[in-house]
């Protein structure tokens, strides 16, 4: 499937439990990214910060997708 690639050339790793969940890494945080029905749920994780999340739907572009997720919580 053409998202599930451009999850991985984002660098974004599947969950071994649910194929719907993908994690991306940075050195300073790390994303939930959950494929949902008509959106794209991401969950910003920091080190002794709150979660931040947000839902993108699928009919953005995928540079404005990109961007909102690589911009981080």
């Amino acid at each position: 499937m053409a998202l599930e690639q451009w999850l991985r050339d984002l660098g974004a790793e599947p969950a071994p439990d649910a194929p719907s969940r993908w994690t991306l890494q940075t050195p300073t945080w790390s994303a939930e990214l959950t494929l949902e029905q008509e959106d794209l749920r991401v969950t910003w994780l920091q080190p002794e910060a709150e979660p931040r999340q947000c839902c993108l739907p699928y009919g953005l572009s995928r540079a404005d997708v990109e961007a909102a997720i690589q911009a981080g919580p």
